[in-house]
């Protein structure tokens, strides 16, 4: 396989690709083609199939595709120029070579946080935990490789475990400094505060919002499904629901930032700041690595950041 990242100009490639996006469109003649953008785990690149003869197969958006192409340069990017293309039949590809994943081994990591859930000592809390993330094995492998965004960060399989578990840490060591925090409650709403991702976001290789992401949202969807759980929890006491779940819903910090209540307790300030602390600086690493080839040049100007961003000089 040919990865994206791999490609140089005057390149001719035999290689199976995600095609994300498939649009039929006319040139200036009425002459129907194909425009698509392929994927792997190391970038994307720009299709196009000018003649739609024999040799090109029927295929669709999300399909694997096996082409023929010539890697030429269009206003200074890459771009496929396609004569051949098959839809990759299932065993001729590896999907782990599509997706972008963590740099952390994914099961180290949910090992963690099984070992953290077991050091929550309100019982209520822990058999939330566990019923959550511990006794449901379709559950356990979905989280495992989902993403915590579409763009943003974490944005990659493993991407919502990393993060959870990192926010759920920073948490933990909040706690060694401000010992008026309930741990266990807060380290509950850490580990807890992004589940609704799991149904914001559809899984790989579309990583994209679905219909209860977009009108619903993953922090209302997440309270909801915690709650559910609670229901189920004989004896769970109403005001620590309460306060999970408003832990929850303020987990963004600001109603401008999709939170539908603003911190009212000291664990939901804490859990604000370190899911804002881990977001933003993963966010800033992503930035770094993607423009590594800039050196200690400007990056520009980015609108997580409101400002432009430039590496620390080496």
């Amino acid at each position: 396989m040919r990865f994206i990242k791999e490609l140089r100009e005057g390149d001719m490639i035999s290689s199976i690709y995600l095609c994300k996006d498939k649009r039929t469109l006319q040139t200036k003649a009425g002459k129907n083609y194909y425009s698509m953008q392929l994927h792997d785990k190391t970038g994307s690149v720009d299709g196009k199939v000018w003649d739609i003869s024999n040799g090109i197969e029927h295929f669709d958006s999300m399909d694997y595709i096996q082409v023929d192409a010539q890697v030429i340069s269009y206003q200074g990017s890459l771009q496929l120029n396609i004569r051949r293309v098959r839809k990759a039949a299932e065993g001729e590809y590896d999907p782990t070579d599509y997706m972008p994943c963590s740099k952390k081994n994914i099961d180290e990591m949910y090992d963690e946080m099984v070992t953290l859930i077991h050091t929550v000592k309100e019982p209520h809390l822990l058999k939330l935990l566990q019923m959550i993330f511990t006794e449901d094995p379709n559950f356990i492998k979905a989280f495992k490789i989902h993403s915590a965004a579409k763009t943003m960060h974490h944005n990659f399989a493993g991407g919502l475990l990393e993060h959870s578990l990192s926010v759920a840490k920073l948490c933990d060591f909040y706690t060694t400094r401000y010992p008026a925090l309930n741990r266990d409650l807060l380290i509950t709403a850490a580990l807890c505060h992004d589940i609704g991702k799991m149904k914001e976001i559809s899984a790989f290789p579309e990583n994209d919002y679905t219909d209860e992401g977009q009108l619903i949202g993953h922090i209302v969807t997440g309270t909801m499904m915690v709650d559910e759980k609670i229901k189920q929890i004989e004896g769970f006491p109403v005001k620590l629901a309460n306060e999970l779940k408003h832990c929850i819903l303020s987990h963004h910090g600001e109603l401008e930032f999709g939170s539908p209540k603003k911190p009212a307790l000291l664990e939901a300030v804490a859990l604000a700041f370190a899911d804002n602390t881990d977001a933003k600086l993963e966010g800033f690493v992503e930035l770094l690595e993607s423009n590594a080839d800039k050196g200690d040049e400007w990056i520009g100007f980015n609108r997580m950041f409101e400002s432009n961003l430039r590496p620390t000089s080496k």
